[in-house]
């Protein structure tokens, strides 16, 4: 990888970080139990994967979902988001890596990126909260935190064309998964 391309990942590894704090804070419905709330984040967090590639995909959702948890008072679950997130994007970049290799298969990736953010953020937030509020508690953030991973799921399918239609992420797209 040249200067410039390394350059030019790392700006969008910003840009991405930076969309995906914003998206996380911009819209929130509180969830009842633990004081959560629901947010179009995950969409980027899946977007970061597939578009970034995992690595890069990891460090954006990973810093982006964080930064908004610490701006948020969430400071608790600084450490909890970035490696949940992160997790997800990595496995997102992964899954449409392997699988996207035409048209159709590429929105098939991005559909199990969204079915992977949908079993993580539930399952992962679930385990993390029962030493902090409970089995109760944790459960009943277990719904609200199924329908945020399906409306990641469902944004980051809209937004995924969009998104390769801006020529310099079509082409860091296709160059970092070719």
């Amino acid at each position: 990888m040249n200067n410039h391309t390394n350059l030019k990942q790392t700006v969008m590894t910003a840009l991405f970080a930076a969309l995906a704090c914003v998206a996380t804070m911009s819209i929130r419905i509180p969830t009842p139990g633990t004081g959560g709330y629901i947010h179009p984040g995950d969409a980027i967090v899946i977007l970061s994967g597939v578009i970034l590639g995992p690595v890069w995909g990891l460090l954006a959702a990973g810093i982006g979902s964080a930064m908004a948890d610490l701006l948020g008072g969430y400071f608790i679950y600084v450490p909890i988001t970035f490696a949940v997130k992160g997790l997800i994007a990595f496995i997102a970049g992964m899954i449409y890596h392997r699988l996207g290799k035409t048209s159709k298969t590429q929105y098939t990736a991005v559909i199990l990126g969204g079915i992977t953010d949908i079993i993580l953020v539930a399952g992962g937030y679930f385990l993390c909260e029962i030493p902090l509020y409970g089995v109760s508690a944790a459960a009943a953030s277990i719904p609200a935190n199924l329908i945020q991973g399906l409306g990641g799921l469902i944004i980051a399918f809209v937004l995924y064309p969009l998104l390769l239609a801006v020529p310099d992420i079509r082409k860091i797209t296709y160059h970092s998964h070719a």
